[in-house]
């Protein structure tokens, strides 16, 4: 298995653990907020289809550029070497913001958005197959909050924020299950 292959079983495998922790979950419960000011599965679920949504085609577009010549991101950074966790770690703070463009913004069933997040497993599989092993040492566009990033570390960051979301996801569930027992004694 080459390490394309294994950073997109990695997301693959955190998709599905995302999936699994949100299959449960009924409508009231996925829609629920535990204050006005926090999200619900809901908006998590949709945040992370606008998130990855948006970081493929941001891939995909700076690989096509940089094999075109018309785009490059390389030079010395800050996040060189260092795991995504590391580069989490030095560049997010506490309740970090999410930019404009991943916010969710729409609503709706948690079905539609976990159907949505599931169908990015195939176009990422598409764009990992014209990514090659040495690409994934060579920098992508930016990421709005972390910064100069190479493929590969996109890849990683990937499996990790949706690995976080589930966490989200699952204390909210326990939370709501909390809440939902507390109403009914």
């Amino acid at each position: 298995m080459t390490t394309t292959q294994h950073l997109l079983h990695d997301v693959g495998l955190a998709r599905q653990r995302y999936l699994d922790a949100v299959a449960n979950l009924d409508e009231a419960a996925a829609q629920w907020k535990p204050a006005p000011s926090r999200w619900s599965a809901v908006d998590i679920t949709e945040h992370l289809f606008w998130a990855e949504q948006g970081g493929i085609l941001g891939m995909w577009k700076t690989l096509l550029g940089i094999r075109a010549g018309t785009v490059s991101y390389e030079g010395v950074g800050p996040n060189d070497g260092l795991s995504i966790e590391e580069v989490i770690r030095r560049t997010w703070q506490e309740n970090e913001r999410v930019p404009a463009v991943a916010a969710p913004r729409m609503g709706g069933p948690l079905a539609y958005w976990a159907s949505a997040l599931h169908g990015l497993q195939a176009s990422l599989a598409d764009f990992c197959a014209i990514l090659q092993e040495d690409d994934l040492l060579r920098k992508a566009h930016p990421h709005p909050i972390s910064g100069s990033m190479t493929f590969g570390q996109r890849l990683e960051f990937l499996r990790f924020h949706i690995d976080r979301h589930r966490s989200q996801v699952e204390a909210l569930t326990l939370l709501w299950a909390a809440q939902d027992i507390h109403q009914s004694t």
